[in-house]
């Protein structure tokens, strides 16, 4: 039963850290790090954009 509870913690994880933008479905290495920074799973070119434009 632990091992399963483990798998599924570690299934999340990888979702998590996949880099895949949730904006516009690019795949970027800047993803887990505004990830880790913001919370938020976007790509840097995603982020300057919505920073500039907060609609």
């Amino acid at each position: 039963m632990t091992n399963d509870f483990k798998d599924k913690n570690a299934q999340e994880y990888n979702y998590e850290l996949n880099n895949i933008c949730e904006e516009c479905q690019d795949e970027d290495e800047s993803v887990s790090q505004n990830l880790i920074l913001i919370g938020f799973k976007v790509c840097k070119s995603c982020r300057v954009s919505k920073t500039i434009f907060p609609l």
